[in-house]
């Protein structure tokens, strides 16, 4: 269970080197549309054990709730290829009572030319009902501790691409 140390400077981001799969590409080496998805959230699902020594499941069980996706926003911009050696990242850019929204993108293995960029919002929501809830408890300070909370009210994907493109070419 995360246990929230004041003191204590987290980690934003996730970080993860992948090799992308012959089996997760379409007939021209790309990757398949559908599974930038299956390796953005595999690797957050690595990662944030690591990190935070959370695993989220002890959250789920504690808590008796999820956060439930309503909402997918993905941008393509270069395509990964069959075994080529990429980096994907992953931090919860906002959140608020009971809404999180996760921002995951792809970098070729540099980490600096952007491929994909997705924004992932979530509601979370008791097992019992189904029915929203407030962040309370270890849930309410691992997101306090880990969040970047970017004022993204006016902010757009096409606008955090550019945004992040320049980012990772001049790092």
């Amino acid at each position: 269970m995360f246990e929230y140390n004041p003191a204590q400077d987290y980690p934003k981001t996730t970080e993860s080197r992948v090799v992308i799969r012959f089996q997760d590409c379409d007939p021209l080496r790309h990757l398949n549309n559908a599974k930038y998805f299956d390796y953005f959230f595999n690797a957050r699902e690595d990662q944030v054990p690591k990190l935070y020594g959370l695993e989220i499941i002890d959250l789920i069980k504690t808590f008796k709730a999820a956060w439930v996706v309503y909402n997918h926003n993905i941008s393509y911009v270069r395509s990964a290829m069959v075994g080529e050696w990429v980096r994907i990242y992953s931090r919860v850019i906002w959140h608020n009572h009971n809404t999180i929204v996760v921002e995951y993108f792809m970098t070729d293995d540099t980490g600096t030319q952007l491929k994909t960029l997705l924004w992932s919002t979530m509601r979370y929501v008791t097992l019992a009902e189904g029915r929203s809830t407030d962040h309370q408890g270890a849930v309410a300070e691992f997101l306090q501790a880990t969040s970047l909370n970017l004022d993204i009210a006016g902010m757009d994907i096409k606008t955090r691409v550019k945004e992040l493109a320049n980012q990772l070419k001049n790092s």
